[in-house]
């Protein structure tokens, strides 16, 4: 019974439907059309008329005698009492038009068109062939022909009112949702204003949103000022603005190319120089006031100094091609001893509320208020990401979901590399006006029994340790951490992290140094206007980091992606001091940057193939001892870096930099194998650059 009552009430709906559709308008009736289905009214009005233009026109006698060939089309209109009346008559002769008229006074009234039930007015045009012929009846309905006639107008002049909707360009970027490139000699520029006492600011998770940081620091200011006097197109191109840039009422976008190319000479090469050329091209923008996008590709060839060329071939992937370049992606044999290595970032930002932001995009993160990060870097490769920053209160909650490869030979499966996946969770905590305290926590994971992204990990507040203890002891590697920073005035603050990957409370009791003791920690301090010098900016930073941290004993369970840490760069087994300093003064800025290392290395030299704690990707049970763990073990290696750069700032808008840097490099082990050896390098570099991510060459 049920479904005949279905039936029922389908049926009628349906009638309901197709009698309101032709109900609605109705053309007016003939007598003799009465009887006629209603979707065949407005042929048989058609047929009526012509048929009596067709028995009652007379071809006046001037139009037969000159053989007049051609057509007149009369326009008229049945009223609402169903008359007749002719509105205008397009023909070449007068006596066409009169005849037309004489016509239509002949015709009998009708019943009128109705609309929703209603009488109306309903106007036509009917085209007459000139000699007469019978032709198939046709009449154009007016009203509809205006219809058609205002839509095809307005599609006529889509394209022109969109370039008239087109304003001046205004930088809508400065208060956007887009990411501040991360670059730490840029970031110095504003980050004494995030740091300043009473702000309620979160700095360690980069890369920053221009909206966040917009509400402690003027860009706006800043860009006018740096701004160049300048009256002409290309100038105002080459020195203030955007090659592309355009603004509507709801949208903005703009293009700009990107170049790296550099030239320097490596003393301790055996080649003639070191080059770097990069082109390509970034596109930015937003959609209404929410959602922004940026896409940047780059293609590059280079070689660089002899122990950047090293190590990139020490990272090579699986497969044919010879490097990895560091921080970059997987390299291709150019010429004979260059590099090709192209590179993509992309993503998209949309806070859908203002406690919100949400993006998805192919790049890399930090998180940290130091140079280095023990928690999260952005030394290794771009790669997929989804992160969620949430704020409220005096908390900043930052979920990170990352998609990783591990590239090595013995990994591979069918000629692919191995995916793996990474969930990091930071909370942030403005405790009070001046300290703040962090907490971390991150899991890695593989495609174990073809389980893909675990759905267990994407719940955003869960904790992780728990998470894996469920899913089997090698089913995730998961990390735990803190970071905190205490702003002693509006110019000095102090900072720090700790990393735990694994902790044994009762060999830290027994005191017998034991490698179950995985951890490590960071200690920094900043000193903006340093000795009353505005734009001076120095930093001190120590990190020590214990032997086999990040490492697991399952093979791919190591928290690296593409051959490369996703922390320190060094991985473990070591300790470094990193002094920094900065200086900028308008366009022009200088940086200075020495790092004091030591670290333990692996002997790999067939006789000695322990795992001394440095290489993370190694298995940690191929330790040698249990106890009397110590940083350095290994090959005791001394290590100073020193960088030294200048230069000036051609374009704000596109962070396009000339430059030029010296970099001195002494790498001093204390026994040589095939890999480790001594290295004294002087490496000399000047080049044109659109500054966009951190270059590391400090390993």
């Amino acid at each position: 019974m049920i479904r005949f009552v279905v039936l029922y009430l389908l049926l009628v709906q349906f009638i309901g439907y197709s009698q309101d559709k032709f109900l609605n308008e109705k053309p007016p009736v003939f007598p003799n059309c009465d009887s006629v289905a209603i979707d065949s009214l407005q042929h048989c009005f058609d047929r009526n008329v012509f048929n009596r233009i067709y028995d009652n026109f007379k071809v006046p006698q001037k139009v037969l005698d000159e053989q007049y060939k051609g057509r007149m089309v009369v326009l008229f209109e049945v009223d609402k009492t169903g008359a007749f009346k002719v509105i205008y008559v397009d023909a070449f002769y007068n006596e066409l038009k009169e005849e037309a008229r004489r016509v239509f006074k002949t015709f009998p009234k009708i019943t009128p068109g109705t609309y929703n039930g209603n009488s109306t007015f309903k106007q036509y045009s009917i085209p007459i062939q000139i000699p007469l012929v019978k032709q198939t009846p046709i009449t154009q309905d007016l009203a509809k022909e205006k219809e058609m006639a205002k839509f095809e107008t307005a599609a006529q002049q889509e394209f022109d009112s969109v370039r008239k909707s087109l304003v001046p360009y205004s930088n809508k970027r400065f208060t956007s949702e887009l990411n501040i490139q991360f670059i730490h000699s840029d970031y110095a520029r504003f980050d004494r204003a995030m740091n300043l006492l009473g702000t309620n600011s979160h700095t360690a998770s980069k890369p920053f949103l221009y909206s966040d940081v917009s509400k402690y620091y003027d860009f706006e200011a800043e860009n006018k000022r740096l701004q160049k006097d300048t009256k002409t197109w290309a100038g105002k191109k080459l020195w203030n603005e955007h090659l592309v840039q355009v603004q509507g009422k709801d949208y903005w976008f703009t293009i700009d190319p990107i170049f790296d190319l550099q030239v320097g000479k490596d003393t301790d090469a055996d080649f003639n120089s070191t080059y770097n050329n990069t082109r390509g091209f970034v596109v930015q923008g937003g959609l209404g006031k929410k959602f922004n996008f940026y896409s940047a590709v780059f293609e590059s060839q280079g070689r660089f100094a002899d122990y950047v060329n090293r190590y990139a071939e020490s990272l090579k992937a699986f497969g044919p091609d010879p490097a990895i370049i560091p921080g970059r992606g997987i390299a291709k044999r150019f010429k004979t001893d260059s590099y090709d290595y192209p590179v993509a970032e992309a993503y998209l930002s949309y806070s859908p509320a203002k406690f919100l932001n949400i993006q998805f995009g192919h790049g890399k993160n930090f998180i940290g208020d130091g140079y280095r990060s023990l928690l999260l870097s952005d030394v290794t490769s771009p790669h997929p990401f989804l992160k969620l920053n949430t704020k409220f209160w005096k908390i900043k909650y930052t979920n990170t979901f990352m998609w990783m490869k591990d590239v090595r030979d013995e990994v591979v499966e069918d000629k692919a590399f191995l995916t793996k996946y990474v969930a990091n969770h930071y909370l942030s905590w403005n405790v009070s006006k001046r300290f703040n305290l962090g907490l971390f926590e991150s899991v890695l994971w593989t495609n174990s029994n073809d389980r893909g992204f675990d759905i267990n990990y994407l719940n955003p507040i869960i904790f992780y340790r728990a998470i894996e203890f469920e899913t089997g002891q090698g089913a995730g590697n998961a990390l735990l951490g803190a970071s905190a920073k205490y702003k002693f005035s509006d110019n000095v603050n102090a900072y720090g992290q700790f990393i735990l990957d694994e902790f044994s409370l009762s060999d830290i009791k027994g005191g017998d140094k034991s490698w179950k003791n995985k951890y490590g920690y960071q200690l920094g301090v900043k000193y903006y206007n340093a000795f009353k010098v505005d734009n001076l900016f120095l930093q001190l930073e120590y990190n020590r980091i214990r032997p086999y941290t990040y490492s697991h004993n399952t093979i791919v369970l190591n928290y690296a992606h593409n051959n490369q840490t996703l922390a320190h760069l060094w991985g473990a087994n070591f300790s470094e001091l990193v002094l920094i300093g900065r200086y900028r003064l308008d366009r022009w800025f200088a940086d200075a940057k020495f790092i004091f290392g030591n670290r333990g290395l692996d002997y790999n030299d067939g006789t000695d193939n322990f795992s001394y704690g440095g290489d993370i990707y190694r298995d940690y049970n191929e330790r040698p001892f249990d106890t009397g763990v110590e940083i350095g073990q290994g090959i005791k290696t001394r290590s100073f870096y020193a960088n030294l750069q200048a230069g000036y700032l051609i374009n704000p808008a596109s962070n396009l930099k000339l430059f030029t840097d010296i970099t001195v490099r002494n790498f001093n082990p204390n026994a040589t194998t095939t890999s480790t050896f001594d290295n004294n390098t002087v490496w000399f570099n000047f080049g044109l650059r659109t500054d966009l991510f951190n270059w590391y060459f400090d390993f």
